[in-house]
């Protein structure tokens, strides 16, 4: 079998191809939310007779980290070393980069042979919230709608909370998201963004000062939540986020849990000691 496998680099046009294989995993993503990760990056994609049968998409943020995502092989072709060499090849791309990616329990051991170790986890919340309770923020805080203008400190403060270069992800982000930001007398420290994804909506990244009470990240979710009654949202949550209780009893039960995984970790900068990501974009970008 893996002779009759043909390797290739990934072009706009797999796009309608790699949804039918996320289709036959169950999993929610849109062709439209294929395509947005696919103008951000590069991959590689696994043939045989011509049908896409796997696929890997991986991104680079400045100098000196990356991420890799979008590992899919169609279930009548798994077990036969594709999905590993489809990551190698991404790897080789990325060179010395730190990479990230989330890990399902069943690619774990895979991600480990690689090189990647354990830093984290991620929960994956979703479902029709109930109505937020109101959060009082402290005082000279308040929400507010994102303006063009803020789009600088979005990716500042994207960039300090995630650990990676924001500048090209955050303004495609904007262009197709709804935004509402946490103003301390005048200046932006934190938001969250709003957008269409898979079956409904998502939110992310969602950025706040770090605390340990995480009421203000509460306060951005809190506003998407009570402006979209019955809706189907999802957010992927830190595991250390402090969320996961609250969230769930606002009924985005947490359906999944997946490893964050890191390979080059040495090349991570530390995390920011001021703002914190309470909520990636998505699991592939981070």
């Amino acid at each position: 079998m893996s002779d009759s496998i043909h390797y290739r680099p990934f072009t706009v046009a797999d796009v309608d191809a790699a949804h039918a294989l996320t289709l036959e995993l169950k999993w929610p993503h849109r062709a439209e939310d294929w395509l947005f990760v696919a103008n951000l990056g590069a991959g590689f994609v696994a043939e045989r007779d011509g049908r896409v049968v796997g696929t890997v998409l991986c991104w680079k943020y400045g100098e000196d980290t990356s991420s890799v995502g979008m590992v899919i092989v169609s279930p009548a072709f798994q077990g036969y070393g594709i999905g590993r060499r489809l990551t190698e090849m991404a790897l080789e791309a990325l060179g010395a980069r730190a990479t990230l990616l989330h890990a399902t329990p069943a690619g774990l051991p895979l991600y480990e042979k690689l090189g990647f170790t354990r830093i984290g986890t991620l929960d994956q919340h979703q479902g029709a919230a109930l109505q937020p309770p109101l959060l009082p923020l402290p005082s000279h805080e308040r929400l507010r709608p994102l303006g063009i203008n803020d789009t600088p400190r979005l990716i500042e403060l994207a960039s300090r909370a995630s650990g990676l270069d924001r500048s090209a992800v955050l303004p495609a982000l904007v262009a197709c998201s709804d935004g509402i930001g946490l103003d301390r007398d005048g200046e932006l420290i934190g938001f969250a963004l709003f957008r269409r994804f898979g079956r409904g909506r998502a939110i992310g990244p969602v950025v706040a000062p770090r605390d340990a009470d995480p009421v203000r990240a509460k306060a951005l979710i809190g506003h998407w939540l009570a402006s979209n009654p019955g809706l189907f949202i999802r957010i992927d949550t830190p595991g250390e986020s402090g969320l996961t209780d609250w969230l769930e009893a606002l009924g985005l039960t947490r359906v999944d849990s997946v490893v964050k995984m890191a390979r080059n970790a040495e090349r991570l900068p530390p995390p920011d000691e001021a703002f914190g990501q309470y909520g990636i974009i998505n699991q592939a970008i981070g």
